[in-house]
């Protein structure tokens, strides 16, 4: 436990889960689509969706989605921000089952056409999950720099990842895999200490058997 766990986030309040952890939601889903962003379709759940216009949710997702920070005092006015930059954005209702209660789902259009689906939770004191990309399951904090790798379940993939990491002198803070079926579609999720290389990430994508490669960064854009 450190000091910021005790006496919560620098943030625009009033909610350390409802607000300073949904602006984190979309930024990190900023970082993840890794291009601007055209079109955000906002869907909430539970909480997010029964109390958040309150706490101010639904300009804080828009807000990270902007690329701010939970303390820029532009949130409450990131709807206009967004209007002003082109952005079309439109909110709704999320039909996720068993799902934390504060919980969104993204469905983010960039404006090169790349399309993304994020699940992301708000689990208290700023701290958030990302629960799925693209429907699959992913669970990372965006504390670290991280990989997600999509592929066919097939040997020897595991090994390439690691060994490249290994390679670039990337060390693994922790690594999660899953897998829909034997030979199925599979995920790595590697929360890493240090950065991935872009022309390592640009290496994993023509590998055979890997369908898409998703990199989260801590780097400022």
């Amino acid at each position: 436990m450190n000091l910021f766990d005790i006496v919560g986030p620098i943030m625009v309040g009033p909610s350390s889960s409802h607000t300073a952890g949904a602006v984190k939601i979309g930024y990190v889903a900023r970082k993840l689509l890794a291009e601007p962003i055209q079109k955000a379709e906002i869907l909430l759940y539970g909480s997010f969706l029964l109390t958040g216009k309150g706490h101010g949710t639904h300009l804080a997702l828009v807000a990270g989605l902007l690329g701010m920070k939970p303390d820029d005092i532009r949130i409450p006015h990131s709807l206009e921000i967004a209007e002003e930059q082109g952005i079309a954005i439109t909110f709704g209702e999320a039909d996720l089952r068993e799902a934390h209660p504060n919980s969104v789902l993204l469905v983010l259009t960039g404006i090169d056409g790349r399309e993304l689906r994020v699940v992301a939770e708000s689990i208290g004191g700023s701290r958030i999950n990302i629960a799925s990309i693209d429907d699959l399951s992913a669970n990372f904090s965006g504390d670290y720099p991280t990989l997600i790798v999509h592929n066919q379940d097939q040997p020897g993939h595991i090994a390439e990842v690691t060994s490249m990491l290994s390679h670039k002198s990337v060390n693994i803070a922790e690594m999660r895999l899953y897998r829909a079926s034997r030979g199925g579609n599979a995920v790595m999720v590697i929360e890493c200490d240090q950065e991935v290389p872009k022309e390592s990430i640009a290496w994993l994508r023509h590998l055979e058997g890997v369908h898409k490669v998703t990199y989260y960064s801590l780097e400022e854009e």
